[in-house]
């Protein structure tokens, strides 16, 4: 009878090991040290699988029995990819330019186990209703969005600011548990086996 190997979350985001938990799996964390600035000329779809994929090289180091998941979320308004913002005044900054307007939500998800690293990408378009400066205040100032990629939550008090999703709602919350399905599937993991 087949059974789970152990699984590794290489990253300390609580959305990430909240998607985790939810589908029943148990795992340990470990976050790994990658430098995560897009390389120049680098676009954010590709750059989120390629630090998907370094995460997933570096935390196989530490484990290498296990399955390895990291993962890395872009907004990507224009192009121009938002990581997390740098401090609330570009909180604000990201959030003005995200109102009003439709965006891209981009993770690239990378699994390691058996000395192979399997990766892939989901893109889902956002649409954000517009905000006025004392709203684009008011959220910077709860602190939400001070760690997220583009500066807002779509499973917290940002969604009060989301007007449509379309496409996975996981990977907007940064793992999309879909792609994560079929990668681990690719190296012979079947994340649907009771632990």
């Amino acid at each position: 009878m087949k059974t789970l190997p152990r699984i590794l979350l290489a990253s300390t985001s609580p959305r990430r090991r909240e998607l985790l938990s939810s589908l029943g799996l148990p795992f340990d964390v470990r976050a790994a040290d990658v430098d995560e600035t897009l390389l120049p000329g680098e676009g954010a779809f590709d750059g989120a699988e390629r630090l998907a994929r370094a995460k997933a090289g570096a935390a196989a180091v530490w484990a290498p029995e296990a399955l390895v998941i990291a993962a890395d979320t872009l907004v990507v308004l224009e192009s121009l990819a938002l990581g997390k913002p740098k401090d609330r005044g570009d909180a604000r900054r990201m959030l003005a330019a995200l109102a009003g307007r439709a965006h891209d939500v981009v993770t690239g998800v990378a699994c390691a186990h058996g000395g192979r690293i399997v990766s892939g990408r989901e893109t889902t378009r956002v649409v954000f209703a517009p905000m006025s400066p004392a709203e684009i205040e008011a959220y910077a100032a709860t602190g939400e969005p001070d760690d997220k990629a583009g500066a807002y939550a779509v499973q917290g008090i940002g969604s009060l600011f989301v007007e449509r999703v379309e496409g996975s709602p996981s990977n907007v919350v940064g793992l999309p548990v879909r792609l994560l399905y079929r990668l681990a599937g690719e190296l012979g993991v079947d994340l649907a086996l009771k632990p």
